[in-house]
């Protein structure tokens, strides 16, 4: 539950300044704002004088948390409709987590198809993300295996992995065309495909081709055409340019959502918390968007605007650095031979931890879980290099351990 504390929300984007007190701590109106005043106090100081406006001289106040956290998600377009719809889809996935075997798993999907939307999978898929980013290897494994038997049997999951095999179909042609790809080839593939699912699937994945030269191309074939093929023709332009059209939108709302997104990490008083807390929602979009930002800074010399956005950029390559057991182990398997594994267990000898013994367990079990009867030539000397380095530092380790 919520902790019994005064909270004070300001949000100067939205000119939001909500404050909370928690009534089981019985304290006086006046003693409340005496506890309440400085908090509000630190956040008006926060701001340059030009930002401070008449919002904040009348806070609003919430007799219950959950009135004050549903006041900050209605400031997001988030209603209390969708708030309980969002809890039913989690009381659903953690019901089917729950659940012992797979026949009950199937009627409960049953009786609750109408839940399994794409609302649905999208929360599940961000959950289990989660899950495995956490090292919450067992729970990340079962929510996998949940999610084949929904795909299987829930009707959107059907949907969504007959998507996800016509955008397979569509990558394995467009990969044996390779650089014979041109635009009349284009055309061609497009013209030959099966359906209007792998239809949207080659043009999601060629849309730069998708040029004013490529329809001038198409309109010239149709003139060539007569009857029902020139009415076959005329149809897959018109899709052609409603697909297009729906991408590009897509696309130019991502953009703006990634511009939002940055002016609100560079408004807030402390940008790499800010970053941190908002990561799921860094695309590559918003990298492009922050490329730019730091380009158009760094052009006009604005010093102020620059140290800001390096603040982000710093957040966000510490998070995506490997860890350090990687860079280890990397140097290891360059090793040429034994003498020199040997030489260099010796100069990391203190970073050769329990903990760095484990990771490469683990490292060597993952890649031989991947590996098959098939598996020839490379792949097959990189798990030998992993063997004899595991070796090699179970090796060290005891010889360490034994003084």
């Amino acid at each position: 539950g919520a902790l019994a504390t005064p909270i004070v929300y300001h949000d100067a984007g939205k000119e939001l300044l909500l404050t909370y007190f928690p009534g089981e701590l019985s304290v006086p109106v006046n003693e409340q704002e005496k506890l309440i005043g400085p908090l509000i106090n630190q956040a008006v100081n926060r701001l340059p004088p030009e930002k401070r406006k008449a919002y904040l001289l009348r806070p609003q106040s919430f007799l219950t948390y959950q009135s004050l956290i549903e006041r900050v998600l209605s400031a997001d377009g988030v209603t209390p409709e969708m708030i309980q719809a969002q809890q039913q889809r989690v009381n659903l996935i953690e019901r089917l987590l729950s659940t012992s075997t797979a026949e009950a798993r199937t009627q409960l999907i049953q009786q609750e198809a109408k839940l399994l939307d794409a609302e649905f999978f999208g929360l599940f898929s961000r959950l289990m993300e989660g899950a495995a980013a956490s090292g919450q290897e067992q729970v990340a494994q079962q929510m996998n295996a949940l999610q084949q038997q929904l795909m299987k049997e829930s009707e959107y999951g059907r949907q969504l992995q007959s998507q996800v095999n016509e955008i397979q179909e569509a990558v394995k042609t467009l990969q044996a065309a390779g650089k014979e790809l041109t635009r009349e080839k284009l055309l061609e593939i497009l013209i030959q495909a099966p359906n209007e699912a792998r239809l949207s699937a080659l043009a999601s994945l060629t849309r730069p081709g998708l040029d004013y030269l490529f329809f001038q191309s198409l309109t010239e074939r149709i003139e060539t055409k007569t009857g029902d093929e020139r009415k076959k023709m005329e149809f897959l332009r018109e899709k052609l340019l409603d697909i297009t059209r729906q991408i590009d939108q897509r696309v130019e709302e991502e953009y703006k959502r990634a511009g939002e997104l940055l002016n609100t990490l560079l408004a807030a008083p402390d940008i790499q918390k800010a970053t941190l807390e908002r990561l799921n929602e860094i695309s590559e979009i918003f990298v492009q968007v922050l490329n730019r930002a730091l380009q158009e800074a760094t052009q006009k010399k604005n010093e102020a605007q620059l140290k800001k956005l390096e603040q982000i950029v710093a957040v966000l390559q510490k998070v995506s650095a490997p860890p350090k057991e990687y860079e280890l182990l990397e140097k290891l398997l360059d090793a040429p031979n034994e003498a020199a594994l040997n030489k260099m267990l010796e100069e990391h000898k203190n970073e050769i931890t329990p903990e760095f013994t484990s990771f490469v367990g683990g490292v060597l079990a993952q890649s031989e879980e991947r590996a098959d009867k098939k598996s020839q030539g490379e792949d097959a000397q990189v798990l030998e290099r992993l063997n004899n380095i595991y070796r090699a530092i179970l090796k060290f380790s005891m010889k360490k351990s034994m003084g």
